[in-house]
């Protein structure tokens, strides 16, 4: 039933591309983040439902007589620096073969991800694409946090087959990704009943996360829930909702599982971790002697471990996004990697400057608050998890860059209204200009 249900939704949408482009970006998003397909157990979990809707997409891409220009921002261009760089370590991959394998995969991410910034042009497309990120990844948060719920805990959270997110760890930072996003539709919303909702679905995500047991997920949930806390203008909601909600669901997790987050003050003799240094080294040791390139895609293997890592038994994936990067890509691909992170949290730092006091620009200012929140739980995450290509962050990236373009055609436009009617106090259809609408627009390098 739930492959014909996904069959019927695919093709049933798939005209709409032709007609609105930016459906397909939407589709793919869905198709690739929540893998829905797999919740199937027949034709549809191995059926090509990403090939064909992407293809759908890039055609209706060629054929639109919609305007199609990708956004050259600073971000923009650190993001194409990046993938030009991969293509280059690709070429000169210590294991050819296999790089060539990964090399597909994370290039359609990327093709995608600059078709998202071709496509997607209004506030109520970026306001969709969010919707859609969280219900694909809330989804798995909601079902989990009942899940956890009704097991006591005893059970641990995973997350869909074959998908980047399948693992335990890696479920858990994707929820934790998502519950920041889904505070800004609290922040966005008006309606009570949906805000409702809205928490609910925050707390089961977080109580989810909990459930998967991962460690780098503890970590990553403090450091964004402080940072959440800093960001949101409704700092005592916040701060009841973690009295009211989240320390009660610590306190209900099972002693396995508190034993499980309390070896992080033992990591010393924790062989899962020490297995993590050991691929750090390896990943640093190969790129000091390929500073540039790296090992290209696909270096965890024997004989590469036999070189450079300190235990060459202890055959282990990076699981950090920073050794993951610098092992495949050498120390200039670990520089623009940390680049484009850089450039899209000015980005986000120039909007919340330039929208703090326009009420119209509201929707924007909570949108760069809360995606700079999610990618701080990315960050701090991604530390212990070999997720350099998951897609969810690119698309956020994405997102921020178009809310940016947004916002300086809205300025622009307010700034044009000024000088047409001569005069602070008309803006022409967005009405009175207060002073603090007037100020000039901040700038920065980004």
């Amino acid at each position: 039933m739930r492959d014909i249900l996904v069959t019927i939704i695919v093709f049933a949408l798939l005209p709409r591309i032709f007609k609105k482009p930016y459906v397909g970006v939407m589709m793919w998003v869905w198709i690739s983040v929540m893998n829905p397909h797999t919740q199937g157990w027949g034709f549809a979990t191995t059926f090509p439902f990403a090939a064909i809707i992407g293809g759908a997409t890039i055609i209706s891409l060629l054929l639109t007589r919609d305007p199609k220009n990708l956004p050259l921002t600073s971000v923009t261009w650190a993001l194409i620096a990046f993938v030009l760089w991969m293509n280059v370590t690709t070429a000169a991959a210590l294991m050819p073969e296999e790089s060539l394998v990964q090399w597909n995969k994370v290039m359609k991410i990327m093709l995608m991800t600059f078709v998202t910034l071709m496509l997607v042009k209004t506030k109520e497309q970026v306001h969709l694409l969010i919707l859609v990120i969280v219900g694909s990844v809330g989804y798995y948060g909601v079902k989990g946090g009942i899940f956890t719920i009704v097991t006591g805990g005893t059970d641990m959270v995973w997350g869909p087959n074959s998908t980047f997110i399948e693992g335990n760890n890696e479920i858990a930072l994707a929820l934790i990704m998502t519950i920041p996003l889904l505070h800004y539709l609290q922040m966005v919303y008006t309606d009570k009943r949906v805000r409702f909702a809205l928490t609910v679905a925050i707390v089961l995500c977080a109580i989810a996360a909990l459930g998967s047991y991962s460690r780098g997920a503890l970590l990553a949930i403090v450091a964004m829930g402080g940072f959440l806390w800093l960001k949101s203008q409704n700092k005592l909601r916040i701060a009841l909702l973690v009295i009211v909600a989240m320390l009660p669901a610590v306190a209900f997790m099972p002693e396995e599982w508190s034993t499980r987050m309390d070896s992080i003050n033992t990591y010393e003799e924790d062989q899962s971790v020490q297995g993590r240094f050991n691929a750090w080294w390896m990943a640093y040791n190969l790129a000091k002697e390929r500073p540039f390139v790296g090992g290209g895609f696909e270096i965890i293997t024997e004989d590469l471990f036999y070189m450079y890592a300190p235990n060459p038994e202890d055959l282990h994936a990076a699981h950090s996004i920073y050794f993951q990067a610098l092992g495949e890509h050498g120390f200039v691909g670990l520089g623009l990697y940390l680049l484009l992170g850089w450039l899209t949290w000015r980005t986000g730092t120039w909007i919340i400057r330039n929208t703090a006091k326009r009420k119209e620009l509201h929707w924007a200012f909570a949108l760069a608050r809360m995606i700079q929140v999610s990618l701080i739980g990315f960050a701090v995450g991604g530390t212990f998890l070999s997720l350099l290509y998951f897609d969810v962050p690119y698309y956020l990236m994405a997102a921020m860059v178009i809310t940016r373009v947004l916002v300086e055609k809205e300025l622009k436009k307010q700034a044009t209204s000024v000088v047409d009617n001569k005069g602070p106090g008309s803006a022409g259809q967005f009405g009175q200009l207060s002073p603090s609408q007037s100020q000039p627009v901040a700038r920065d390098s980004s």
